[in-house]
């Protein structure tokens, strides 16, 4: 094999590689171009998205920051007084959660945004 074929067989695998992303947000992995945030649910789309990001350090077991999730009644409080939704915003004035961690997708905010502004019923 030619040397002048084996480099340019490199330099094609090597831009391959380099050109590579990684994507470990499933929204931007597969977009869907909408985000249904119709009808949510506490128990059935709110609490998931809390117990997958949150309550690692927010359960009653945990409760870092005082600040408990694991529940309605202790979720209630949070969303009363606007700190849920400006700490996962990132919103200045808040702790940006989840700490130390990039900001929730922007679906996953808006699920959780329609849910309070629906009524932020215990559904």
């Amino acid at each position: 094999m030619k040397l002048t074929t084996i480099l340019w067989s490199l330099l094609v695998m090597t831009s391959l590689l380099i050109s590579a992303c990684y994507y470990d947000v499933e929204e931007e992995l597969y977009p869907s171009g909408t985000c249904d945030t119709a009808n949510m649910s506490f128990s059935q789309d709110v609490m998931p998205i809390f117990n997958q990001n949150c309550n690692i350090c927010h359960s009653a077991s945990a409760a870092q920051g005082n600040v408990i999730l694991d529940t309605y009644d202790a979720v209630l409080p949070y969303v009363n007084n606007g700190k849920l939704l400006g700490s996962i915003r990132h919103q200045g004035g808040f702790s940006a959660m989840p700490q130390g961690q990039p900001q929730l997708s922007t679906c996953t905010i808006d699920k959780i945004a329609a849910w309070i502004t629906d009524g932020a019923m215990n559904n």
